[in-house]
Formats: C-alpha cells, sequence, structure tokens
C-alpha cells in the first residue's frame, strides 16, 4: 500500500466527500431543539454547495474546511469537508474546534460593550497614566502621547501605533509573558501618530484590552468573555487556544503550514486566541446583530455605536469591519489556518473556517461562502430585516 500522504487524503477526501459532508449538513448534536433548520438546502443546491467548496479545497490545498450558515435567525446549512488530521486519516465535522485569530476583535469589542453598559468606564476612559484605567500596571510612566490613549482609540485601531506587518509586537519574543511584552513595548516602541489621528491595524491594542477587561472585571479575560458574552448567547465549548501540537485541545483540527506551531497564541488571548466552532460564532454573532430574533445581548444604541466607523477609517468601527451595505464582519489569519464571520443586511449570518493559510486563501474563503449565496435563491433573495 502506498504511503499517506496530505495529496492522498485530499484526494480520498474529494471521493468520501459526497456521504461525508450529507451527514453532516444538520448536526442536531451541535444545536438546540428550537434550532431546526428554518429551510433545508434541496439535494440539487447541497450537491451544487458541495461542489463550490470542493474547488476551493483543491485550489487552495485546505485539507478540512467547515461552514455555518443562518438566515433570519435560524441555522439553514451546516457541513465539514475533508480532514481535521489528514495524517490519521480523521474526518472534519461540524463540531471541530478551530483557532480563529482575529475573529477574536469581536468577542473582545463586545465583552468591552458589556462593560460600558454596566457603567463600569466608558469609551473615552483613558488607559494609561495617572487617570487611565491601567494606571502604571505596566510602567511606572509613560510618554505624554501613550497617556492620551483611550478606549476609543484601541477600539478603533487609531492608537497611533504598534501596527501589524514586519515588528508586530505580538509576534516577537514568544517566550516573553503577556505582561513582559506589553511592559517593554509601552517603553521601547513609540507611537507613529498622535492618538485618534491614524488608523493602524493594531494586534497589541487588544492585547490591552484584554488586559483594560481583566481589571474591570477582577477576572481573568476568557472567564469574563464567557460570563459576559458567551454564555448569553449559549455558547459553552469555546477556550483559548494552546500554542504547540501536544496541547491540541480535544475536538481540535490539526493545522498545516510554516509554523503552524511555532507561535504564543495563547498571548494573543484578546486580539487572537480564541478556538470555535464556526456554528458558536454564528450563534455570538446572532445576539449582536442588531435584529430582534433572537434577542440581542446590547441594546440598539449600544450596538449602533458599536458599527459606527471612526473618522480615520470609513470602513472599520469597533472590533467589527463594516460597509455601506450595513454588512459587518472580521477576518482571522494565522499560519495554518483562515477565518470569516459575516453578519448581513439581509438575515444571513455564516462563519467558515480551514485549517491551513497559502497564498491568497484569506479573500478566497470570503469569496467561498458570497458564492454559496447567490447558488441558494431562499439566501440570495433574503429580505432586509426589520
Amino acid at each position: 500500500m502506498p504511503p499517506i500522504t496530505r495529496r492522498t487524503c485530499l484526494q480520498r477526501g474529494a471521493l468520501a466527500l459526497a456521504a461525508h459532508s450529507l451527514s453532516a449538513l444538520w448536526s442536531p448534536a451541535s444545536a438546540s431543539a428550537d434550532e431546526a433548520p428554518a429551510a433545508e438546502v434541496t439535494e440539487a443546491e447541497d450537491a451544487t454547495l458541495s461542489e463550490i467548496a470542493g474547488k476551493f479545497r483543491q485550489e487552495f490545498s485546505a485539507p478540512g474546511l467547515s461552514i455555518a450558515v443562518t438566515l433570519h435567525g435560524r441555522f439553514v446549512y451546516q457541513k465539514a469537508f475533508g480532514f481535521a488530521d489528514t495524517d490519521r486519516h480523521e474526518y472534519l465535522t461540524p463540531s471541530h474546534l478551530f483557532r480563529i485569530a482575529s475573529v477574536s476583535k469581536p468577542l473582545t469589542s463586545t465583552c468591552l460593550f458589556t462593560l460600558i453598559e454596566q457603567g463600569k468606564l466608558g469609551l473615552n476612559h483613558h488607559v494609561f497614566g495617572p487617570q487611565g484605567l491601567l494606571q502604571s500596571d505596566f510602567g511606572k510612566s509613560y510618554s505624554d502621547n501613550i497617556n492620551e490613549i483611550t478606549v476609543y482609540h484601541l477600539l478603533t485601531h487609531t492608537a497611533g501605533g504598534w501596527e501589524k506587518g514586519r515588528g508586530d509586537p505580538m509576534f516577537e519574543s514568544p517566550s516573553l509573558s503577556q505582561k513582559e511584552l506589553i511592559e517593554r513595548t509601552l517603553s521601547t516602541i513609540p507611537l507613529k501618530y498622535a492618538p485618534g489621528q491614524h488608523f493602524g491595524y493594531s494586534n497589541f491594542g487588544y492585547c490591552i484590552l484584554g488586559r483594560v477587561i481583566e481589571k474591570l472585571s477582577g477576572r481573568s479575560y476568557p472567564d469574563t468573555v464567557q460570563q459576559q458574552v458567551l454564555s448569553k448567547c449559549g455558547v459553552t465549548g469555546m477556550r483559548i487556544a494552546g500554542n504547540t501540537l501536544a496541547q491540541r485541545a480535544k475536538g481540535e483540527v490539526i493545522y498545516y503550514g510554516e509554523n503552524s506551531y511555532g507561535m504564543n497564541v495563547s498571548r494573543m488571548d484578546s486580539h487572537g486566541g480564541w478556538m470555535a466552532t464556526p456554528s458558536d460564532m454564528v450563534r455570538f454573532a446572532l445576539r449582536v446583530d442588531d435584529f430582534d430574533n433572537p434577542p440581542d445581548i446590547l441594546r440598539h444604541d449600544t450596538l449602533k455605536t458599536m458599527i459606527t466607523p471612526s473618522v480615520a477609517n470609513p470602513n472599520y468601527a469597533c472590533g467589527w469591519a463594516v460597509n455601506r451595505a450595513h454588512n459587518w464582519w472580521h477576518n482571522g489569519s494565522l499560519p495554518g489556518l483562515s477565518s470569516i464571520l459575516v453578519r448581513t443586511s439581509t438575515g444571513l449570518c455564516w462563519a467558515a473556517f480551514t485549517n491551513t493559510r497559502t497564498k491568497d486563501i484569506d479573500p478566497a474563503l470570503d469569496r467561498l461562502v458570497w458564492d454559496m449565496v447567490k447558488a441558494v435563491p431562499a439566501w440570495r433573495n433574503a429580505g432586509p430585516r426589520a
């Protein structure tokens, strides 16, 4: 028998795709009784969606792909394609966990807005310095412009520095603890712009927001998010990811690609450290989508503030990318994974995760589900929700 390689696993997966994915179309074990599908896709539509997914996996050498879609607050599609572990020939299911990278940011933003509604802070509260929420927790003194940073600046990536890309502090010195990394960054990397003037996507900024949450709640960041957000959304299985293959959680996929296990993912908690299933993230998004059913966990005026873009960038609000069509979303990308969460103005919501990151896969994952939407008339023709 020839050796089982990733390529042969993908080929075998394509042959077994139809039978496997049909069984995963609706998974009662992963949903409550009142979440029966609103309108299941037809057999012909299902075949078309599987073909679209298969082409995506083949083009981007994706071992696994998991998708969940809701329409008007009800699940209409959950399907897993391919493999969670190619070496062991472990088929992917809708209940497998994935690292979600920056799709974590809407969770952090939502948690902060729950604390704002409770009167524990305001968007214009300063973060550092004598009057700041964190005061001198990460250094005895800071430069004047760092003392000017507010919660709003961090939420909207307008703090003025520590941007994504080469030199991103969150991907430097993985041996440093979170506290050590924050202290070193604040003392050695000055801001490039005055706070509020420039949009620069900052993972480090959301790391700081996680510490604000801890300071105000008196609990760890993940425990606070679970209490303030996830438990209210009926989500119980999410957790912060481990760093190594040996720390793989029960039910977690394996990630494929260079340096997939060479990062300090747990240190990324509030900007990119969560693990989830697609249905977990959809259940979360449904409770902050500003539609009546199911009821939201934040007030309408709070949600309006959360998804209003800053002056510095008309396409990014507080933890969400936004556009003129009134769609909200966030994508995530790390070595070994690509993820996306989308809420549309027409009442669709979906999440799609894959356990690899290859060239151009991130925008393609976004296009993938939009192509699926076009293939199902009931989804494509969904009218605006009240």
